[in-house]
């Protein structure tokens, strides 16, 4: 720990509107000190620069202070009649406090700055200080909390990258809609319900919202509010102080938290209790949340996409969903038909799976015959596009389409299509070709003499990936999601 020592500032800093924080929205500051001058001094300085100052004199002062307001950074004394500073940190880090707290003091050793620091102090300033100083030390604190937030939300999406391309797929009336009600809807700050049955891509379509928004800059934050038991659900969306409940040892931040300035997808809302649903909607007509266990509430900016499988509407009307939320929610609908529904589709599908999922799983790609996507077009496809992915994924590992697992079900409506547009099958391919058949015989499992050893299969793809690369061993490793060193050992394994 070191403790923070004069610094100088660039002459910008006595503008209001210049220096680093420009383009960021300044936070509320809590001042608590029982020096009315030091009061004084930074508030005079920090409100000339844009800030929202508020004061107080004593810790429990401020305790009153934050039940009104919500202050993103708060600037403590620890030498405080009453209740000392240092205290009421360890107070404010047990009760889930979201902000950030700067501790400044005229009598301070080095174990009063480590205790500071263990507690959760943000930063230790010496007193005499120059406003410099506390800028400074500010503008790190906002800083970390962008940064934290950023980093969780970046971990959350490498976690959960499983495609090769994060785009509205479809050449369908329906998709075609779809698209353009998005862009139209995206640019605004309503909130949006997507429907559709399980496996169409709605976090797909609630990400390119997003992307397309004023927000898209800001953290893209996606929950599946089935996938988490109804006991923790309320702890993972808004937080929780410390001692919360059984085994909350520390306080934790909520995912509305973390998607603050951006978006927060729920899928699956119909999943919530009706105790969540009524503390949702408070959220969404207050914009504030409250930490589980914890008295003070939160501000928050947030635009929240909901997505269901269900229908809403009914499941209000059997009073399994609350109708307020529900109208709440249905500001704006938007409707995915399923795969089924859209037959002329599945060819653009198939082809973008064949693209990427070969590099991924080191197997040559198959090709998408003409009688391979009329058959693929049949299909009824309960599992709508994430049962296709996972046909063209088992495909790739079997070495040929297993079409007797497909039925015929949509056979009748492809067979219309087509005979009143007998291209439409071979556009669609066509349109989307896979990368050309590495030349390696298919493995079938009718019989043992085309069957390859494994390795010699790896070892044709990645020489045949390798060429295509014109000898760019950087450029292979990349398509076939590897990293440089294993295709060099490779290489030298096979003296190439």
């Amino acid at each position: 720990m070191t403790m923070t020592a004069p610094v100088s500032t660039p002459s910008d800093r006595s503008a209001p509107e210049g220096g680093r924080m420009e383009d960021r929205a300044k936070p509320s500051i809590l001042v608590v000190d029982d020096e009315e001058g030091i009061c004084s001094f930074l508030s005079r300085a920090l409100e000339r620069r844009g800030w929202r100052v508020e004061v107080a004199g004593s810790a429990e002062e401020g305790a009153r202070t934050l039940e009104r307001i919500h202050a993103e950074v708060i600037i403590l004394d620890v030498a405080l009649p009453g209740r000392s500073g240092l205290d009421w940190l360890k107070e404010l880090m047990a009760g889930g406090y979201a902000g950030e707290v700067i501790l400044v003091t005229a009598f301070a050793d080095m174990d009063t700055a480590i205790d500071a620091l263990r507690s959760g102090a943000a930063d230790f300033v010496l007193k005499p200080f120059r406003v410099e100083q506390i800028l400074n030390s500010i503008d790190r604190c906002v800083e970390r909390t962008r940064l934290t937030r950023e980093n969780y939300v970046l971990r959350r999406q490498l976690s959960k990258k499983d495609s090769g391309r994060d785009e509205i797929v479809g050449r369908s009336d329906a998709m075609m809609r779809l698209r353009s009600l998005v862009q139209r809807v995206a640019p605004t700050p309503s909130t949006v319900l997507i429907q559709g049955e399980s496996g169409v891509g709605k976090e797909l379509v609630a990400r390119a919202l997003h992307d397309l928004s004023p927000r898209a800059d800001r953290p893209f934050v996606a929950v599946n509010c089935a996938a988490i038991s109804a006991d923790l659900i309320e702890a993972e969306l808004f937080g929780h102080a410390r001692g919360a409940f059984t085994g909350a040892k520390d306080a934790r931040k909520g995912l509305f938290y973390y998607a603050h300035g951006g978006t927060l997808f729920l899928d699956e809302i119909g999943e919530l209790s009706l105790t969540l649903q009524s503390k949702l909607l408070r959220v969404l007509e207050e914009r504030r949340i409250r930490p589980v266990g914890s008295e003070q509430e939160v501000p928050v900016d947030v635009r929240v996409v909901t997505a269901t499988n269900r229908d809403l509407k009914a499941e209000a009307a059997a009073g399994r969903f609350r109708p307020d939320l529900f109208y709440r929610l249905e500001v704006m609908t938007l409707t995915i038909p399923p795969l089924r529904q859209r037959a002329v589709d599945v060819p653009e599908l198939a082809a973008l799976f064949m693209r990427f999922l070969p590099a991924r799983l080191a197997v040559p790609p198959l090709t998408l015959t003409p009688e391979v996507t009329r058959a693929l077009m049949c299909h009824s496809w309960p599992g709508n596009v994430r049962e296709l992915r996972n046909f063209v994924e088992r495909s790739l590992l079997l070495g040929e389409f297993p079409l007797d697992d497909l039925d015929t079900a949509n056979a009748a409506a492809v067979e219309e299509g087509l005979a009143a547009d007998p291209s439409l099958c071979a556009a669609a391919v066509a349109g989307n070709p896979p990368c050309a058949p590495c030349p390696v015989r298919h493995v079938r499992m009718d019989g043992d003499n085309d069957v390859l050893p494994l390795a010699e299969v790896e070892k044709r793809h990645i020489l045949t990936v390798l060429a295509r690369c014109d000898g760019s061993k950087t450029r292979a490793a990349d398509l076939l999601g590897v990293s440089r060193k294993t295709l060099d050992r490779k290489c030298v394994e096979w003296g190439v």
